[in-house]
């Protein structure tokens, strides 16, 4: 097989590489890219561990093809943070102890993140919905549901 060059963004930094026509976009991050935020957790989809988005839709990584970023704008954990200051939802995360292992936490945060870029007021039962593809195996949900309420409510000014 001939090895595909890709012309993509990452967390708003154009971004080119190499890869196999059978490679998943998180293989591509973790191991070409070294953007290792996103874990595997399943390698099927179950688990959404490796969320991302990719031209602003939610997906697991390890279900889209690197090559299939081409000419796309992917949004991984690494972009959340702006420098040094996190993002209202790590912030919460962390205050609310709503994590604890953190292998399913990236996945999450990106989830979490792409829910209130389209519902900047979600109800419990929105968010568990929206959240159901993210398995967490450690905290039970109650406390990332909250984490995101007070996120969700610092974002919106309330």
């Amino acid at each position: 097989m001939k090895n595909i060059h890709v012309s993509t963004t990452i967390n708003g930094d154009p971004t080119e590489f190499i890869c196999a026509p059978d490679e998943s976009l998180l293989d591509v991050l973790r191991d070409r890219l070294g953007l290792t935020g996103s874990k595997e957790g399943c390698g099927s989809g179950d688990c959404g561990a490796c969320s991302v988005t990719v031209n602003g839709r939610l997906v697991c990584s390890c279900l889209v093809l690197g090559a299939e970023a081409d000419g796309a704008a992917v949004e991984t954990i690494e972009g959340m943070a702006q420098g040094e200051t996190l993002h209202p939802l790590q912030q919460h995360f962390i205050d609310g102890a709503a994590l604890q292992c953190g292998v399913c936490t990236p996945g999450i945060l990106v989830a979490a993140k792409a829910l209130l870029e389209k519902n900047p007021n979600p109800t419990d039962t929105e968010i568990r919905y929206w959240l159901a593809g993210n398995l967490c195996r450690c905290t039970g949900y109650d406390k990332i549901i909250k984490a995101v309420q007070s996120a969700a409510a610092e974002m919106r000014g309330a």
